[in-house]
């Protein structure tokens, strides 16, 4: 486990706290004045994780990924993946982490309303979904593309862009075949827990925005 997989534990265990035991964490004077130093910094804490994660989730998802899928010789672009993917669930994990413990400072449990412990959900479920793939999906279909690109290389393909030769020849290989739909089922996974934190994310966005004046 990397130095940024311990940090990010680490601060997903310190956002649950604040969420279960909010009190706990306050002293003195009242911290939720809207002039607390502390609740602008837990303010712009959020703000700024939020933003970072649902930027970074959306050109991942439906930009970068594509283009390079697009243009990249599908191993180089698997190889890239695997050391991009890693580091991309780090950040929104503890982007997620820091939004969670900061919307849990400023609306704690017991006097929050129901429509801002619905927000809490989202945030936390958007961690639940981004640690799922740090810690497990990622890399389950990290090593399954290994094992596939050596499968891959032993026929000869994979230096292509796009995924016509490897169609082509496990319709004729059984082992490719078994790969591919290993890895799809893994992938599948990865890219479902993927879309549902963006998803919470939106939700939370609409929320924001009904909060905001320009």
């Amino acid at each position: 486990m990397g130095w940024a997989t311990r940090f990010m534990t680490a601060v997903a265990f310190l956002a649950v706290g604040v969420v279960f035991a909010p009190d706990s964490l306050l002293s003195g004077g009242n911290p939720h004045s809207p002039n607390s130093a502390l609740t602008t910094a837990a303010t712009l804490s959020h703000l700024l994780c939020f933003a970072t994660s649902f930027g970074a989730a959306l050109w991942v998802t439906f930009i970068g990924g594509i283009i390079m899928f697009k243009h990249l010789p599908r191993h180089q672009f698997g190889n890239l993946q695997g050391k991009m993917f890693p580091a991309y669930f780090a950040l929104i994990s503890v982007c997620a982490a820091v939004c969670v413990a900061a919307f849990a400072y400023l609306h704690p449990w017991k006097s929050a309303s129901s429509l801002e412990r619905y927000q809490l959900g989202f945030l936390l479920s958007a961690l639940g979904f981004d640690l799922s793939n740090l810690l497990v999906f990622t890399p389950m279909t990290i090593e399954m593309m290994k094992k596939r690109h050596k499968i891959e290389r032993e026929l000869s393909i994979g230096e292509e862009v796009g995924w016509s030769k490897n169609v082509e020849v496990a319709k004729k290989n059984p082992n490719l075949a078994a790969m591919n739909k290993k890895f799809g089922m893994i992938h599948g996974f990865s890219s479902l827990a993927n879309i549902m934190s963006f998803g919470c994310l939106a939700m939370h966005s609409w929320y924001l925005a009904g909060k905001m004046q320009l």
